[in-house]
């Protein structure tokens, strides 16, 4: 106990001078039982960097097929091409979808899907132009690095020349999906066949060259341990020391359910709490930590908004990669219920695109103002 007291002691001085934490730093986290402690250095480190601001977005998820040649242990979601659940969304279903998420003022859709071997990249492109067709201004987040990276093995291109055809088709923006955890000794047991972890960070390396911003995420809480996690944040660290790309780090709460991982309990309330706060420790480069609620639920989401998390995500449509696998949350949250969660929380509730811009809403119709002044942006801008 008294050497966890003074191991925080150090930690605390070093969050407040705002020097960077070691990667001995965050297994002392890792190891401390401090939960309080830790969870306020990573308050501290939120509201430096974005004062009370919660963001939040309106959101659609499109997951164009479940198909994968992959066989990731944790996943509940893919189907072999015979499975009866197995499925491809093409134009008329797509451009629905996106209908239905422009008339309810969604500013973002979210896709990410299987790796289906029979589809070709003129059909991913395709999805994001059917969605452009319906709305212009919508943005088209879509395609983890891991399916970049396949798109660009079946089609015998270089991932710049995929991502350039996407961007062309009406990319813009990258999610964080497919990281899970990079350390070889878990990479390799639970989903080895896929993207590695250098071609992931490469494909963000790029994507980041190429003027897309992106975000990052971290499958925790199945056989992974303090080593891996702060391996992971590390990497993540160190490669947007170099870009600056990333917007936002998004822990992602193991969910076991349906999976061949089935045999192992999710992760505790308290351990979701204390891998946000740690992340937003470790991660001193990111602007932004993100309570995804769709895994975390509601009431987890808005006790991470003091626990380093600024952004509990959006609301939500349509999401089927979780919710297969046992996410007993709703397929949507309300705007007036995420704006009343983010004010119970003593957070002043903004709604954002993508690009963290502040979105107006006047008669039906929205507009994208100026990058939202953090008191971090304010200090660079200064």
């Amino acid at each position: 106990m008294a050497d966890d007291v003074a191991r925080l002691k150090v930690i605390r001085e070093k969050v407040e001078a705002g020097e960077r934490l070691s990667f001995d730093d965050g297994l002392a986290l890792e190891a401390s039982r401090d939960i309080l402690e830790i969870g306020a250095l990573a308050n501290l480190v939120r509201e430096r960097k974005n004062g009370d601001l919660g963001f939040y977005n309106v959101n659609t998820h499109i997951n164009p097929t479940n198909v994968c040649v992959y066989t990731c242990d944790f996943c509940a979601f893919r189907a072999d091409l015979d499975e009866p659940k197995a499925y491809v969304m093409y134009r008329d279903q797509v451009v629905e979808r996106a209908r239905q998420a422009s008339e309810r003022g969604a500013t973002e859709i979210h896709i990410v899907g299987g790796l289906h071997h029979k589809l070709k990249l003129d059909y991913y492109c395709d999805v994001i132009r059917w969605i452009k067709e319906v709305d212009p201004e919508i943005h088209v987040k879509a395609y983890t690095a891991v399916e970049v990276e396949f798109f660009a093995k079946i089609t015998r291109v270089s991932t710049e020349e995929v991502l350039k055809r996407l961007i062309d088709a009406g990319l813009g923006s990258l999610p964080g999906g497919g990281a899970e955890i990079f350390h070889p000794e878990v990479r390799e047991k639970i989903c080895g066949a896929k993207a590695t972890t250098e071609q992931w960070l490469d494909v963000h390396r790029t994507a980041h060259r190429l003027g897309l911003h992106s975000n990052a995420t971290m499958l925790y809480g199945h056989i992974d341990g303090p080593v891996h996690r702060i391996d992971h944040m590390v990497r993540l660290r160190e490669l947007q020391d170099e870009t600056g790309g990333f917007q936002t780090f998004i822990p992602l709460a193991f969910h076991p359910d349906n999976s061949e991982m089935a045999d192992i309990p999710r992760p505790s309330g308290m351990m979701d709490l204390k891998t946000m706060a740690i992340s937003r420790l470790m991660l001193d480069n990111f602007p932004h930590i993100k309570a995804y609620w769709v895994m975390l639920g509601l009431k987890t989401a808005q006790v991470a908004l003091s626990f380093g998390a600024d952004d509990i995500d959006g609301t939500v449509v349509h999401e089927k990669i979780y919710h297969e696998a046992g996410a007993e949350t709703p397929q949507e949250a309300t705007v007036a219920e995420i704006r009343r969660l983010i004010e119970e929380a003593g957070r002043v509730p903004i709604e954002r695109d993508t690009l963290y811009r502040e979105i107006r809403r006047e008669g039906g119709r929205w507009s994208a103002g100026a990058k939202i002044q953090t008191p971090s942006l304010a200090i660079l801008n200064s």
